[in-house]
């Protein structure tokens, strides 16, 4: 499957919320997110996004056959990690495992490195998400360490794993 990353639109809205309203995929999520996830969600969120500083937040919809199947965002840290930036991404559970994350990561990776002074950028799986482990690798990520007992997940104390990929890599 051909995957590519867009700019948001509004119309997005729909497929992102039933995307995301999936507690499989939110559980390998940071906190925060409301479940069910309603379209009114997904709403706020691209407006968020248009209005989001555009060389510290790098967000896409991540689509195949031009419907909406998950998110990509690449946000840049502070102070002395300020030419260093934060990757997150999901995508839909009916597209797991066919290298369209592996794809949309890096392209994401190639705009953030060609549009903006970001050096490297990072992203911490939880330890346990072995198949984003394996989207950052196939994506030419490099494995740090792990951090261990870095998260409180749903009740569990959890260690994430560090990867990152330098701007020098691609």
């Amino acid at each position: 499957m051909i995957s590519k990353i867009k700019k948001w639109e509004l119309s997005d809205a729909k497929d992102f919320a039933a995307a995301l309203s999936n507690t499989k995929i939110q559980d390998n999520l940071r906190d925060g997110l409301p479940y069910p996830y309603t379209e009114q969600d997904g709403l706020e969120y691209i407006s968020g996004m248009f209005s989001a500083d555009k060389s510290e937040t790098f967000a896409f919809a991540v689509t195949t056959e031009s419907k909406v199947i998950g998110s990509i965002g690449i946000f840049r840290q502070k102070n002395i990690h300020r030419q260093t930036a934060e990757l997150g991404y999901f995508i839909a559970e009916g597209y797991w495992g066919k290298g369209i994350m592996t794809e949309a990561v890096k392209q994401s990776c190639k705009y953030v490195f060609d549009n903006s002074d970001i050096i490297r950028i990072y992203a911490e799986p939880f330890a346990y998400n072995a198949a984003s482990c394996r989207v950052l690798e196939k994506a030419g990520f490099q494995y740090e360490g792990t951090l261990r007992n870095n998260a409180v997940k749903n009740g569990k104390v959890i260690d994430m794993k560090m990867y990152s990929l330098l701007k020098t890599e691609i």
